[in-house]
């Protein structure tokens, strides 16, 4: 089974993957724009059970602040060096290549390397998230994963180590120094590995998640919310906008509901949790959503300033999440929030 992408659904995927962006991920518009660029078209994702398994794999993913990496626009080919380092390192050619993140600008990242791989129609994630720790392969402790990063002027940073903390701290360390932001590639693994340790579909997915929002982008709100399969949870103005006094990268943004009701949104460099009247209402791993109410823009958390109104909807998580194991990588409670995670039934992601 596969997946065939023409240069004309970019746009309409680039929006579903935003929706997936859960408020993070970065904007879409710099890889929209790359993607222009290339000839070759259309381009063919495969499913995952079409490969033999024992076909190596890779991911490619931009990591750090999108902010800065939008200010200083990467080269023409980010991901060759890394690529050339990890397949050095690994002593083969790797011939296919899968997407890290599944929400937000890195969705299309795979694309950009499909001139020389095979593309798998699998990633780590299935929305945005911020630590390199959080992906799948990592979360269920496949060995061997290899992964490499900018250090900045033309050095690259290679980790092989069997603790996800390793590989998140060495290669965020990496990131800072190269000035923030910067190319990823995880590699050591096959595509045998994503059958069991990935999220699948992610490509379909936002694709008719792009097509659903384009066709009822100017419905009422819960109809829109329903025509992407999720559900809505609020619509209000922004009335204050709170930092965390013990977390400067926690906010909690205040709602006052069209219908009386007060919500709260929490909120990192993704959206994590949604509470009505001092109730929880959503969590993550479950993807929340926000839009602005009348021009329906898909907003990050940076983007959300006072006295704006805003529609909230609730996405169910990929199933990958539906374990209580995994959930636990993502849910609030992973960011020291304590008190907003929901019971595996209780979540859109169950």
């Amino acid at each position: 089974m596969s997946t065939v992408l023409e240069q004309a659904d970019v746009a309409v995927l680039a929006r579903g993957l935003s929706l997936l962006g859960s408020g993070g991920g970065g904007a879409t518009a710099m890889l929209e724009l790359m993607l222009a660029r290339r000839s070759g078209w259309p381009v063919r994702l495969r499913d995952a059970r079409d490969f033999d398994p024992a076909t190596p794999c890779l991911g490619a993913a931009f990591a750090g602040s999108t902010i800065l990496l939008g200010e200083r626009l990467p080269g023409e080919y980010p991901f060759a060096a890394l690529i050339a380092a990890v397949e050095r390192y690994l002593g083969t050619r790797i011939p296919a290549v899968c997407s890290l993140e599944g929400g937000g600008m890195n969705g299309l990242v795979p694309m950009l390397l499909v001139d020389e791989r095979e593309l798998v129609d699998a990633d780590l994630t299935g929305r945005a998230v911020p630590g390199l720790d959080q992906m799948s392969l990592l979360v269920d402790g496949v060995p061997g994963i290899v992964a490499a990063s900018e250090t900045g002027a033309g050095g690259v940073a290679i980790v092989h180590s069997d603790r996800p903390d390793d590989l998140e701290k060495i290669l965020r360390a990496a990131i800072i120094q190269a000035g923030g932001s910067g190319a990823v590639v995880f590699a050591g693994f096959t595509v045998g590995d994503l059958a069991a340790h990935a999220v699948h579909g992610g490509t379909a997915r936002a694709l008719a998640l792009g097509r659903a929002f384009d066709e009822a982008r100017a419905s009422e709100p819960h109809e829109l919310a329903a025509r992407l399969g999720g559900r809505l949870l609020g619509v209000g103005r922004i009335s204050a906008i709170e930092h965390d006094r013990t977390d400067p990268h926690v906010d909690a943004i205040e709602l006052v509901g069209h219908d009386g009701a007060v919500h709260r949104l929490v909120a990192r460099s993704e959206f994590l949790a949604f509470l009505t009247d001092g109730r929880l209402a959503s969590a993550a791993p479950a993807v929340i959503v926000v839009l602005d109410a009348i021009s329906r823009e898909v907003l990050e958390v940076t983007e959300l300033d006072l006295a704006r109104t805003v529609c909230v909807v609730e996405l169910p998580a990929a199933p990958w999440w539906g374990t209580p194991a995994r959930a636990a990588r993502i849910a609030p409670s992973a960011y020291g929030l304590a008190g907003l995670d929901l019971p595996l039934h209780a979540g859109a992601g169950a």
